[in-house]
């Protein structure tokens, strides 16, 4: 994990700490993010490396013994077991390592998730606000 009093502006900033190996791991799996969303805003939310579209979207993380990929989602908890198998994984989040990375396949298919899944918050977001102004004018 990265130090606690490291305070980082930006993910560069974030991965110019981490180990080579693990670094461009991290890279690589930044540059699929962006390849599959490049809208996506890239910030440091809790100390990690967050991937906003229509809100947070996907992260990841360095640690000693592993990096990790967060994807930000309940609604999704148990939707790719199978893809998963070989990778310790709980809740949103799922372990790895530069010499066991994620395949892009299963990134691919957790990413395109997540956007339809903030496209349909944002779309329900806006139905409800719509809504609002419509009854207010009556």
């Amino acid at each position: 994990m990265m130090e606690k009093n490291i305070a980082v502006k930006d993910i560069d900033s974030y991965l110019s700490f981490v180990p080579e190996k693990e670094r461009i791991a991290l890279e690589e799996l930044r540059q699929q993010i962006l390849d599959l969303v490049p809208d996506a805003e890239e910030v440091i939310s809790y100390m990690i490396p967050t991937f906003k579209y229509k809100g947070a979207l996907v992260g990841f993380g360095y640690y000693k013994t592993h990096l990790s990929f967060y994807f930000m989602s309940s609604g999704l908890r148990g939707h790719f077991g199978q893809d998963l198998v070989g990778y310790k994984h709980e809740g949103s989040t799922i372990h790895f390592t530069a010499d066991n990375p994620l395949p892009a396949e299963v990134i691919r298919k957790i990413v395109l998730a997540r956007i339809m899944e903030n496209e349909e918050k944002a779309a329900k977001k806006l139905r409800v606000k719509q809504a609002k102004v419509i009854k207010n004018k009556e």
